[in-house]
């Protein structure tokens, strides 16, 4: 008779409690997961790092230009001349976007049409933190540090369009001493992907190190209602030479650094969403800056360092974290994703696709978990069968080795030797009640994984009050915080803990001495669950408490385990 992976027998012996043990240990720390299943950080040797000081152009910089600190200086472009900002609306059935002539094509505004607030907007990917953003810098012969923001002429006379089938290239031009700049953005109706295409080759004489930057300020923004679970999320990457870098920085902490060297591309993610500058051509970037200060929150600025001597071509992504769209890629970009340890990975990835294979045909995430759980609690009864048979074994045997703990109650050693024979002697493996259950063990942490950070499942409502599978359930808040349980009530956890605890008592024996150890442990579970899986996303909950309905009605069906042998409990 199966049950379900976080339901262990009561029936208390030593190896049941140790499989219980190592169960209850791993669900404490479930909820750090990101220190938990994470692969992690590279290590990084700053001190190995090669940098260049006379082309240091980078991140930092357009932080000082975000915050006003810094002065354009006068490079004799009519760019410094505050010419009336141009604006435009480019809108697909993917995103709205709206782009201002400032920066020479900086995103005002980037909304996705899939995705939606707490207060049913759109969610929009640029703010004040990140809207100077696609900007162009680089030092003069006098190691100046040169910002093109303003005097871009938008070539475009529309004010709006939409984007059926074909793509839409937006064209700027700037001057400098009657030589021109040109910078274009081209969109696509059908991907979250910019085009960004430069040429300074007419002012590249005047360019220190023929070398410019173009920069992304302030990173993304938060979008969810639990800013502090979507801020475990936040941090900035680098993929250059096959290795991915990850760079996280505290509260109050400040980091900066530059790269060199061919980058493939640089970005910034929150618990959804990303934004990453590509190389096109893959021998463009020749290098690469990332900056982060903590303040209020994570803010991340971007760079990529680019040769003015010929044209250049590069990618901007800004979009949601869907592991096939960016996988489609083929940059890479969806090394950035979480799904856990290399053991996990592939049974995450594997749910993961289960799950979307299943959306093509069911609408619904809710129903999709009750087939899933469904397919689950088919997939893993030979474990649960085998861990019931092992348990029923050792229950049999039980007496015997109380009589023998009695017999050498004073020589352990002998007590040792003369379990063991019992063991061999009636077939019974002391471990085959612990092992199946431990096997088990990657699909819980896996299914938290998916369930917890990917974006299928954002928004995505089943019934009733459950309005979406990837944050908990709240039917109330409470005037007060309870330490581990939190500041609100959800119900799915509540009949999650209700399940374990009648799938429990159906495996209780009645009478004998641990009879009252049982309830004990019985009450504990069902308090433990109860409290931790508050904070977990509903989707997750929903399919343990499934889960663990099908054990329950499996075990009617079939009369089989503890209870069946013992008729009255």
């Amino acid at each position: 008779m199966p049950k379900s992976p976080i339901s262990p027998s009561t029936v208390i012996d030593r190896n049941t409690l140790t499989a219980l043990l190592l169960i209850t240990l791993v669900l404490i720390l479930t909820p750090y997961y990101i220190d938990l299943v994470s692969p992690p950080p590279q290590q990084i040797d700053y001190d190995l790092v090669e940098r260049d000081p006379n082309t240091e152009i980078g991140a930092r910089n357009y932080v000082d230009t975000k915050t006003e600190k810094s002065t354009l200086v006068d490079f004799g472009f009519e760019s410094q001349l505050k010419l009336e900002e141009k604006t435009i609306t480019v809108e697909s059935d993917l995103y709205i976007a709206k782009i201002s002539s400032s920066c020479g094509g900086s995103i005002l505004s980037y909304k996705i049409k899939d995705h939606l607030t707490a207060d049913s907007n759109y969610v929009n990917l640029i703010t004040e933190d990140n809207e100077n953003n696609l900007l162009l810098g680089f030092k003069n012969l006098d190691g100046d540090d040169v910002f093109i923001k303003n005097g871009w002429v938008q070539n475009d006379l529309i004010d709006s369009l939409y984007l059926f089938d074909e793509t839409y290239t937006l064209s700027y031009t700037n001057t400098h001493r009657g030589k021109n700049i040109t910078k274009t953005l081209t969109f696509y109706p059908d991907a979250f992907l910019v085009e960004i295409d430069t040429d300074l080759t007419s002012i590249s004489n005047n360019v220190f190190a023929n070398t410019y930057s173009l920069g992304w300020v302030g990173g993304l923004p938060t979008t969810e209602k639990d800013t502090v679970g979507e801020a475990t999320f936040f941090g900035a990457y680098l993929y250059q030479g096959d290795e991915l870098l990850d760079i996280k920085v505290g509260q109050g902490e400040n980091f900066s650094n530059d790269y060199r060297g061919q980058t493939d591309w640089v970005a910034a993610r929150s618990k959804y969403f990303v934004v990453s500058l590509v190389d096109k051509s893959k021998n463009q970037i020749i290098g690469s800056s990332i900056s982060a200060t903590f303040e209020n929150r994570e803010l991340y600025d971007l760079a990529i360092d680019l040769k003015t001597t010929k044209p250049t071509s590069v990618s901007l992504y800004l979009g949601p974290l869907e592991y096939e769209r960016i996988k489609s890629l083929e940059i890479g970009l969806e090394k950035i994703m979480n799904f856990g340890w290399v053991i996990i990975r592939p049974i995450a990835k594997g749910i993961l696709w289960v799950l979307k294979s299943m959306h093509a045909f069911v609408p619904n995430y809710g129903v999709i978990l009750i087939i899933f759980s469904i397919m689950v609690k088919l997939l893993v009864y030979p474990l649960t069968k085998k861990s019931y048979q092992s348990t029923q074994a050792m229950q049999a045997i039980q007496p015997e080795i109380n009589t023998l703990r009695e017999k050498h109650k004073n020589n352990p050693t002998k007590l040792n030797q003369a379990t063991m024979e019992l063991y061999k002697k009636k077939g019974v493996n002391p471990l085959g009640a612990c092992f199946p259950m431990l096997l088990q063990m990657p699909l819980l942490i896996s299914l938290f994984t998916v369930f917890r950070s990917t974006i299928e499942l954002r928004g995505e409502p089943f019934v009733f009050w459950i309005t979406d599978l990837s944050a908990p359930d709240i039917i109330f808040y409470l005037p007060f915080k309870i330490p581990i349980y939190g500041d609100y009530v959800c119900a799915l956890p509540i009949l999650m803990a209700l399940s374990m605890y009648a799938q429990q008592k159906m495996m209780s024996v009645s009478g004998g001495p641990q009879q009252e150890q049982q309830k004990l442990m019985q009450y504990f579970m069902m308090a433990f669950f109860f409290l931790l899986f508050n904070s977990f996303p509903s989707g997750l909950n929903l399919y343990y408490t499934l889960f663990n309905v099908l054990t329950i009605a499996q075990q009617k069906i079939t009369g089989t385990g503890p209870a069946s042998q013992h008729p009255g409990t």
